[in-house]
């Protein structure tokens, strides 16, 4: 395990929630969470499509600021164990007040507050719209990251089933967003292909894709994503656990890295896919060599490419320098 502090930037609140967590609010409010845990009492999901019900299922008992502020406590202490110095997190206006600006402000109030108990990380929120909710549900959700932009949402992006309509129909949302000063990402070429990432480039303008892994089958596109410096938001666990890729051996992370595409590396929705960013770290280890020297690069990358504030990324920087 190394030992180089980490930057992640592609982690779901909701998504990160230990499975003992969720199942004893489950208990606490009286929901009846049956079908979502598996007998060992971990998330149960055969494909991408149940995955998505199980985790809706789950934030079903997410009913109030007070939780997600406990949630947001239970997932950085996990990150922290890791040796995570800093992280992002998708947070969903859709899962926190039901899209009204006003029950939202209060989710985001008890989040940082949970954040700011906790001085060994740095957190800030990407609100994300969700696509198969829908081009008019995300407009509420871009409203709602647009009107809390600043020191904690920093940043929006797009999650969700990707296979639901094209990028550039969500491009009012995304533009909303810019005009609001957040920075943006969307999830693309996890499952819609190398044309996808083209659609989120030109359509949506990002500058970091949340996965990106399918870029590997277009070379131009490959070519543009170094010219262009866009970064890879990858989850090498997840993509394996869901069948993007067979395995670790077939996964193009350190394709891509060689061809000069900026890569990060992240764990998505870490206890759905039983995996932890110090596990990432090794398997990359294993099958593709990476040394300290790489993963200090990689990490070096995504602080660079992290949505925060100047400051903050000189602070990361100078913890990330070789000691």
């Amino acid at each position: 395990m190394t030992s180089i502090p980490k930057v992640e930037l592609h982690l779901h609140i909701e998504g990160a929630a230990p499975p003992a967590f969720i199942r004893g609010l489950a208990q606490e409010k009286g929901i009846n969470l049956e079908g979502v845990f598996n007998e060992d009492g971990s998330y149960r999901f055969e494909d991408f499509n149940q995955f998505l019900k199980v985790y809706e299922a789950a934030c079903t008992v997410l009913t109030g600021p007070e939780e997600f502020g406990r949630l947001t406590t239970a997932v950085l202490e996990q990150s922290i164990e890791q040796g995570v110095i800093y992280t992002e997190a998708f947070l969903s206006p859709d899962f926190c007040g039901g899209g009204d600006v006003g029950a939202w402000r209060e989710y985001m109030a008890a989040m940082q507050e949970a954040a700011q108990r906790l001085p060994q990380i740095e957190m800030r929120g990407i609100a994300t719209c969700i696509r198969h909710f829908g081009p008019e549900q995300a407009k509420t959700a871009a409203l709602c990251a647009a009107e809390t932009a600043g020191d904690f949402i920093t940043g929006f992006g797009m999650g969700g089933d990707e296979m639901v309509g094209v990028q550039g129909d969500y491009a009012y949302s995304f533009d909303m967003a810019r005009e609001a000063g957040l920075r943006l990402t969307t999830h693309a070429g996890e499952w819609g292909g190398a044309n996808s990432v083209w659609q989120a480039v030109r359509d949506l303008k990002v500058e970091r894709i949340g996965h990106g892994v399918q870029s590997i089958d277009d070379h131009a596109l490959i070519d543009h994503l170094a010219d262009h410096q866009i970064v890879l938001e990858v989850c090498p666990g997840s993509n394996v656990a869901l069948g993007v890729y067979p395995d670790w051996q077939e996964h193009p992370i350190e394709k891509l890295r060689e061809r000069g595409v900026p890569v990060t590396v992240s764990t998505d929705d870490p206890p759905f896919f039983h995996t932890t960013l110090s596990a990432e770290y090794d398997r990359l280890a294993d099958t593709f060599g990476w040394d300290d020297e790489v993963v200090r690069e990689v990490n070096v990358t995504a602080a660079k490419a992290a949505f925060c504030d100047t400051e903050t990324r000189k602070k990361l920087l100078k913890i990330l320098e070789p000691s």
